[in-house]
């Protein structure tokens, strides 16, 4: 699955294209590299996203292309 995609899916972002933006300007990285918006994303994969002064890192457990609001924070894990 895309990366923008996939951050739309697990609303980790709300819209796939503020998630295609963040990917754009180098605020996204998968396993420690800039990821594009069409970078491809697999179990297991570390997603660390750059807001401002903050950065989170996401695991990412499961891929489905569609899932329910309660159900979407099951696809990944915050890492500390």
């Amino acid at each position: 699955m895309r990366l923008d995609k996939f951050l739309k899916v697990s609303r980790i972002i709300k819209r796939r294209t503020v998630a295609k933006d963040f990917a754009e300007h180098e605020r996204v990285m998968v396993n420690g590299r800039v990821a594009k918006p069409s970078t491809s994303i697999k179990k297991g994969d570390r997603i660390t996203i750059q807001v401002g002064n903050r950065t989170t890192v996401y695991e990412v457990l499961d891929i489905k292309d569609n899932v329910a609001a309660s159900e979407a924070k099951n696809l990944y894990r915050v890492v500390d």
